[in-house]
């Protein structure tokens, strides 16, 4: 039965520390494995990460981004509450209603309802995307919000 006082590790699982520099017999005597002369001889760490012998280095080389580009990003055409207010009470609102009243000029992508400012008609809304506040507000009078696709 073995004992906190008697254990030892198991014959071969720890290797002796290699003992470099005791004379030539020792097998990694006088340069130790390093060679004759030059940087990665000498005491202490060689070089920097990221060092590449004076040469500008990859990290400085690449440019430095701002942010990274969104892949599949979606775009819309947005439209802000208060703008609807031009709007009669039970209008329907959407592309068409939108771009007869001035209200979008080019509207190359699907629409979104954004919850900036206040509303005070009732409308009928359709457009592809609401924030969680237009929904509210639109809501909240009596309106509704109908997501086409």
């Amino acid at each position: 039965m073995t004992t906190l006082n008697s254990l030892k590790p198991n014959n071969g699982s720890r290797k002796k520390k290699l003992r470099k520099g005791r004379g030539i017999a020792a097998g990694q005597g006088a340069s130790c494995g390093f060679g004759m002369r030059g940087q990665k001889s000498r005491a202490g760490r060689s070089t920097r990460p990221g060092f590449e012998g004076g040469q500008m280095p990859l990290y400085r080389r690449v440019p430095k981004l701002k942010h990274f580009q969104i892949i599949n990003q979606k775009f819309f055409s947005i439209i802000n509450l208060s703008k609807l207010n031009d709007f009669k009470e039970n209008d329907t609102v959407n592309i068409d209603s939108l771009v007869k009243k001035g209200l979008l000029f080019k509207p190359k992508y699907p629409l979104k309802i954004l919850g900036n400012g206040e509303i005070k008609v009732k409308l009928k809304v359709q457009a592809h995307a609401f924030t969680k506040a237009a929904k509210e507000k639109i809501e909240s009078l009596g309106g509704s919000c109908e997501i086409i696709n």
